[in-house]
């Protein structure tokens, strides 16, 4: 009888979690779920010895140790090489890009430089949480995918497009929008959790908007008002 093949999904975000408890721990093999940086240590790996780790969703440099020890599989939102770099989503729908790729690639040295998998096409509508809700499924296809076929990933082809991830302040709405439904996108970008929300600075106050809804003529949104921390303020 052959032997049962070990994988780690390493992920921190809410949606990919739970789309592991609920889908890929049942795939074939051994699996592992780490949800912290601190546990990703090449002891750990050495241990679990797996075929391959998979980085749904990571933000975190990976040791280049770890890279050497296993096939490592990351999963970014853009047609690659075209956005290689960070707050894929973000940028795309800021570009005015309606869908996108996900691209399976290994991790190298490189930024979203290694060679790919497979990719599978992504919807852009709706709020950024449904976006990543929507691909924490897709994603999960992909790694069965790769985990039943034991692909071979190809070296990517084209000149490569480099995306800056997005700074909080950069959640700021701009006084230079001139639709609703640039506002909207604006808005509906940045609205999932533990992301920057789209704010408004008004004197001493901090205007949060979130759970936005084009309508006809109008947008509605829920908002959340702090006072904003002003240095002598």
């Amino acid at each position: 009888m052959m032997k049962e093949k070990n994988y780690i999904v390493a992920t921190i975000r809410p949606w990919n979690i739970k789309v592991y408890e609920e889908t890929i721990c049942r795939y074939p093999g051994k699996w592992l779920l780490v949800t912290n940086p601190q546990d990703l240590k090449p002891k750990l790996i050495d241990r679990i010895n797996p075929r391959y780790i998979f980085f749904p969703h990571w933000n975190q440099i990976v040791d280049p140790e770890t890279l050497k020890m296993t096939e490592c599989i990351c999963f970014h939102e853009t047609d690659l090489p075209y956005g290689r770099g960070g707050s894929p989503v973000q940028n795309l729908i800021a570009k005015g890009h309606k869908e996108t790729m996900i691209s399976a690639l290994k991790m190298t040295s490189g930024l979203d430089a290694g060679p790919i998998y497979l990719k599978r096409r992504l919807s852009l509508e709706g709020l950024a949480e449904e976006i990543f809700i929507r691909a924490s499924k897709i994603i999960s296809e992909m790694i069965l995918e790769i985990i039943t076929k034991d692909l071979l990933p190809k070296e990517q082809e084209g000149e490569p497009i480099l995306f800056h991830r997005r700074t909080p302040d950069q959640s700021e709405i701009s006084l230079e929008a001139e639709t609703l439904q640039e506002l909207f996108d604006h808005l509906r970008m940045l609205d999932a959790s533990e992301y920057p929300k789209a704010f408004i600075n008004y004197g001493k106050f901090v205007f949060e908007l979130s759970r936005p809804a084009l309508r006809t003529s109008r947008i509605e949104a829920d908002v959340t008002i702090t006072r904003r921390n002003i240095v002598g303020g």
